[in-house]
């Protein structure tokens, strides 16, 4: 009986693993097949994925297509808010490049050169030596003239124009002003050597504003230099001159020695001013740190320049003066923190007979920017005809810019504390000394 009873459990055993087997095979089939739906959910994601960005970057190229041909014409580069997104051409607004500009502008630039008379020799016999600047051509009066600084030609006893061509003619002193540190020249070049640039107003300047300048810095002649207006308005100490240069633009283009006199331009290929010094500190250039004479100047003085040979029309104070700073305020007791203070008056000049006064005690100015005794005490110019004076960049400016000889200007000055206003008749600024 007990070998019949362990055959008949076998068929038992042999079903229970048929059983498993089946459902292990069910469990297999549905874990492939769980994963070829997902991989395949996951391949339709990923493909509408990719049709997406596929479909980004054809809206991308056709925006790009669209800037290339704005303006009528192809070009490789891209612009957006006048920046450049590669490095194949700067360009600036409007698809406009400076290379372009360069073109447009470089054959009104001339190279000045001049013969000086230094000294003489054991033997009495003549040393001469030489100097390099830059101008360039305009039609301000209907015939052509080169403008460049006054300083450029300065004692000069001959004096040599260079035009882009390679040309050089002899040239003559037609206008001069010191004050201005401007000069007209003329050549017997012919007609076609001279190719004018357009002045225009430097009124219209901005801080900021981008500007070129182009010249023969260190003789290298036709270089352009960039860089943007940083200040207005300047009053200029220069080194060699008695007297100070007024209402200057200041700008980051680089100025070096042989950059004198050339062009400052707006990206309109337009002269805005003519470049004149770089800064100095203990002797050394500062960088990023030059400055230029406006074009409002220029278009005032050249026609009278080529006329009369001079200009004669620069208003006069006859006051000398110094920036407010709080040393100087806290020393005179005053609640004025800004504005120009009248150290001295000339006397019998148009403000000491218009009754302005100057300062009466020696003081000795802490300030690191002035160094030394000061004469304080007298008035504060805070205004003139109802503009506000800071100091004396503002003073000297406005002068400049909006007034002349013989007028009545009314200046607003603090005195003793109290505020007066006095009516003023400008002079002529004598000749520099």
């Amino acid at each position: 009986m007990e070998l019949s009873e362990k055959p008949s459990e076998l068929p038992e055993k042999s079903k229970t693993r048929r059983l498993s087997a089946v459902l292990i095979a069910i469990v297999i089939i549905g874990l492939l097949a769980g994963g070829m739906i997902g991989y395949g959910l996951s391949s339709l994601i990923t493909s509408s994925q990719i049709s997406s960005l596929q479909n980004q970057v054809s809206a991308l190229k056709t925006t790009v297509s669209n800037l290339q041909l704005a303006g009528g014409q192809p070009t490789q580069n891209i612009t957006y808010e006048n920046a450049t997104v590669n490095n194949i051409t700067y360009v600036l607004g409007e698809n406009f490049s400076l290379s372009e500009l360069y073109d447009q502008v470089k054959n009104s630039v001339v190279e000045v050169e001049t013969t000086l008379l230094e000294g003489y020799d054991f033997a009495g016999n003549p040393v001469y030596g030489g100097a390099l600047g830059s101008g360039f051509v305009s039609n301000l009066t209907g015939q052509f003239a080169v403008i460049t600084n006054y300083h450029v030609i300065q004692g000069a006893i001959n004096v040599t124009v260079t035009f882009a061509d390679g040309d050089t003619y002899v040239a003559n002193v037609t206008g001069e002003d010191p004050y201005a540190d401007l000069a007209t020249l003329s050549t017997e070049a012919p007609q076609n050597e001279y190719e004018p640039l357009n002045i225009m107003s430097s009124s219209t300047l901005q801080v900021g504003d981008p500007v070129i300048a182009v010249g023969n810095p260190l003789g290298l002649t036709g270089s352009l230099t960039s860089g943007v207006v940083s200040a207005l308005g300047r009053a200029v100490q220069v080194q060699g001159f008695t007297y100070d240069m007024y209402d200057c633009i200041q700008t980051t283009a680089p100025i070096n020695p042989g950059n004198s006199g050339g062009p400052l331009l707006n990206y309109q290929g337009e002269v805005v001013g003519i470049t004149s010094y770089t800064a100095t500190y203990e002797g050394e250039a500062a960088e990023g740190l030059g400055f230029a004479q406006p074009s409002d100047t220029i278009l005032r003085e050249v026609p009278s320049l080529i006329a009369n040979r001079s200009y004669t029309s620069h208003p006069w104070l006859g006051a000398s003066g110094i920036d407010m700073d709080p040393w100087i305020w806290e020393a005179m007791n005053t609640t004025v923190t800004y504005g120009w203070l009248i150290s001295s008056v000339t006397s019998g000049g148009p403000a000491d007979t218009a009754g302005l006064r100057g300062g009466t005690t020696q003081f000795s100015d802490p300030n690191p920017n002035v160094g030394t005794y000061v004469t304080i005490g007298g008035d504060i110019i805070t205004a003139i005809n109802g503009t506000r004076i800071k100091g004396e960049d503002d003073l000297s400016s406005y002068l400049e810019e909006y007034t002349l000889p013989g007028q009545t200007i009314n200046v607003t000055v603090v005195r003793n504390n109290q505020t007066i206003t006095i009516a003023v008749k400008l002079g002529t600024r004598p000749p520099p000394t």
